[in-house]
């Protein structure tokens, strides 16, 4: 089962991302900052991580860094609420800083489960989809 860990200072957005990946059948840790979220990984490592990209403590582009650099297999999805980071927006940001996803709020519940179960598949399946949303798999 897919252990994933979600990150977000703000608890109504922990509790309902929480709940959805529960309903999904997912197993899931919580964690308020950043700090926290990495004692939590380095106890009982996760496959996945949800996070917040401006949170309190590490901050979410560091704590998503710490995480690239301690677990490079681990996949991360980025959620930002809008604003920039320096030059760039929040979002580009995290790519850049190596999230594998990344969503504005408000997410798209059905969109986020998607790349939650793109990201938990096992590699070749996982390459198998990505092939299947490209232009060359649709004949173009």
């Amino acid at each position: 089962m897919t252990r994933i860990l979600i990150l977000d200072d703000d608890y109504l957005v922990r509790d309902m991302l929480e709940r959805l990946m529960r309903r999904a059948r997912y197993d899931v840790e919580t964690a308020e900052d950043g700090a926290q979220a990495l004692r939590l990984h380095r106890r009982h490592p996760v496959d996945l991580v949800i996070t917040g990209i401006l949170t309190p403590g590490e901050k979410g582009l560091g704590t998503l860094a710490e995480f690239r650099r301690s677990d490079p297999a681990v996949k991360i999805i980025a959620i930002s609420g809008g604003g920039r980071i320096g030059p760039l927006s929040g979002m580009r940001a995290a790519a850049l800083s190596g999230a594998d996803r990344t969503f504005a709020k408000p997410v798209d519940t059905a969109l986020l489960l998607a790349a939650v179960e793109e990201l938990s598949a096992p590699p070749r399946l996982r390459s198998i989809s990505s092939f299947e949303n490209t232009p060359a798999s649709q004949g173009r």
